[in-house]
């Protein structure tokens, strides 16, 4: 059976983090769900110095507004969901069981019916609503990733920084990924 993921853009900075994610995801025979909040598509447009097509690396694409997608259903089969980047408006709706848009709606069911919801925080310093809303997103089943690469593999790109980040949430979706860099000891 194919992997079905979500794949979501919230309003904070770090658009390059999902870009990566989708290429990869694409490589691995995953179908992906793709939403973009408007505050994504304002950062997008701010930190892509070309814009990245999106939509060429996903299954399907929904609109925020469209609380009617299959995706805001838990009758919709899905492997789980990753917020990247997950601003803090967005982890605070989450965390609240606010679900006016397709983002937080979609969250709420991956919630709900147990499947994984990685939350990839973009944000530094902490302040502590933030804070609180971590909490209570970790406590509703929600998985909080900091966008922190690792440096033990000796990156030599910033494609290789994002890389330790999206496969450790591929390995968070049970995802098979045989090209992901493994630590192995000390040299």
């Amino acid at each position: 059976m194919t992997k079905n993921v979500t794949v979501a853009l919230s309003g904070a900075s770090g658009t390059a983090y999902a870009v990566n994610l989708l290429r990869k995801l694409s490589g691995l025979n995953v179908d992906v769900d793709l939403v973009l909040s408007d505050g994504a598509k304002l950062v997008m447009r701010a930190e892509l110095r070309e814009m990245a097509n999106l939509e060429s690396m996903v299954t399907r694409a929904h609109s925020n507004d469209n609380l009617a997608a299959p995706i805001a259903s838990g009758s919709y089969l899905s492997h789980g969901m990753v917020v990247a980047p997950c601003s803090s408006g967005t982890l605070a709706k989450i965390a609240n069981g606010i679900t006016d848009n397709l983002i937080s709606r979609a969250a709420a069911v991956c919630l709900k019916e147990k499947r994984p919801l990685i939350l990839l925080l973009r944000e530094a310093p902490y302040s502590l609503p933030i804070i609180k809303n971590m909490l209570l997103a970790q406590e509703a089943g929600a998985i909080i990733m900091p966008a922190s690469p690792s440096f033990y593999h000796n990156p030599k790109t910033i494609d290789d920084l994002l890389s330790t980040i999206s496969e450790r949430i591929i390995d968070l979706l049970k995802i098979e990924n045989p090209k992901a860099k493994r630590w192995s000891g000390h040299a």
